[in-house]
């Protein structure tokens, strides 16, 4: 790898550090685990094709597992196991340049599996991010508290993010302790879910702040991802997620004759106002541009969306 590579490298890892605002990330999913080497290897040059238009500071991959045990509803779009993103960011993106933020559903493994990537990891190029259970009857093999606690043993220079959603928020009132929690544990970066519910998203960022000042401890950045939705498929499957979509913002989506489009439209909003009012309150914060849908038109709009809002960071 050049000079320059290694640089970039370790920039997101000093931005996220040194809490500075305008981290860009760009969020993938593993191909299915069922697709061959070869196809496999095909998706990762498209992707990085893709990747290649934007400029990043990083990618996220995603660590799919089974949440019908949070949502008995059927899913829009069906759960297919997909490739463990540690072997697939091993095997097939080896020419990506920059950092990789690696999510690890924690209770899908034992501890000495957990305990062998670690200890395997390059952190010039990985970051990780813990994800707990789906919910609270789920068996898991390693809890979260256990996942940190095992971290701080056996690679504690693993730059480490933690999960923050706005919905949460709303149904409990304490996700910002939440955040608090993990922050002692070792978080030193956050990445929300999807965010269609800016107001909320502002309240939660608001209790955070001044519950960190109350505690005298820095506010870490938060990273807000953000998700176009080009039918009304994957609406539906972002009410199954969990994200709240704001009834007026669903009716625009729901009736629009074009609702990727819209909901374009509306990210970049989102965007700018969370920008202007972290900025405002002082929260160090970035973006995560994602598409939940594996339709090319959506993926690609997700790509443009990166570019627009890496534009909005700059200016």
């Amino acid at each position: 790898m050049s000079d320059d590579s290694v640089t970039a490298r370790r920039s997101l890892r000093a931005m996220l550090e040194q809490a500075e605002d305008g981290v860009l990330l760009l969020g993938i999913t593993p191909p299915r685990r069922s697709v061959s080497p070869e196809q496999a290897a095909q998706i990762a040059e498209v992707t990085l094709a893709r990747l290649a238009t934007v400029d990043l500071d990083g990618l996220i991959l995603y660590d799919i597992d089974d949440e019908s045990d949070r949502n008995p509803q059927e899913r829009p779009f069906p759960y297919l196991p997909t490739m463990d993103p540690v072997s697939f960011h091993r095997d097939h993106l080896g020419s990506w340049e920059l950092p990789s933020v690696i999510y690890r559903c924690v209770g899908k493994y034992t501890e000495p599996e957990l305990a062998d990537w670690l200890g395997e990891v390059d952190t010039d190029r990985v970051l990780g991010v813990f994800v707990g259970a789906s919910s609270r009857d789920k068996g898991v093999r390693t809890g979260l508290t256990q996942a940190y606690a095992l971290r701080d043993r056996v690679r504690a220079d693993l730059p480490l993010g933690a999960v923050a959603i706005t919905e949460r928020y709303t149904r409990t009132g304490d996700e910002h302790l939440r955040m608090l929690t993990k922050q002692d544990r070792g978080a030193s970066f956050f990445i929300t879910q999807v965010v269609y519910d800016v107001d909320a998203t502002k309240s939660l960022l608001s209790d955070y702040y001044y519950t960190c000042a109350q505690k005298g401890v820095a506010p870490r950045p938060v990273i807000f991802t953000l998700s176009v939705c080009g039918s009304l498929k994957t609406l539906s499957f972002l009410h199954w997620l969990g994200v709240n979509v704001p009834r007026w913002l669903e009716n625009a989506l729901r009736y629009s004759e074009d609702p990727l489009t819209e909901s374009y439209r509306q990210c970049l909003v989102t965007a700018r106002e969370l920008a202007a009012f972290c900025r405002r309150l002082g929260v160090p914060f970035g973006f995560n541009v994602e598409s939940v849908s594996i339709r090319k038109v959506e993926i690609e709009a997700s790509v443009e969306l990166a570019r627009e809002v890496r534009a909005l960071l700059k200016g």
